[in-house]
């Protein structure tokens, strides 16, 4: 599923679909929120919640590698790679 498509889906879909076919990267803190690193086909997501919960506040998506920086220390490629 391209980024387009995945777009288009409403916010719980785009969950499920990180879940069952993205890929966790990593997973960082900023102030009282945690964030979720995913790949998935030609684009990331970043699943932000409130530190300690379970309901997602908004995915945000990108495509541009700068906004893996945050994340760059953190990053678990699978084995396979």
């Amino acid at each position: 599923m391209n980024l387009r498509v995945f777009k288009k889906l409403p916010m719980g879909q785009q969950a499920d679909c990180l879940r069952r076919y993205g890929h966790f990267l990593a997973e960082r803190r900023e102030d009282s929120f945690t964030l979720r690193l995913y790949a998935l086909s030609d684009f990331y997501a970043e699943e932000w919640r409130v530190q300690d919960e379970e309901h997602i506040l908004f995915i945000h998506l990108f495509q541009h590698p700068g906004g893996l920086n945050e994340y760059l220390h953190k990053i678990r490629l699978p084995e396979e790679l």
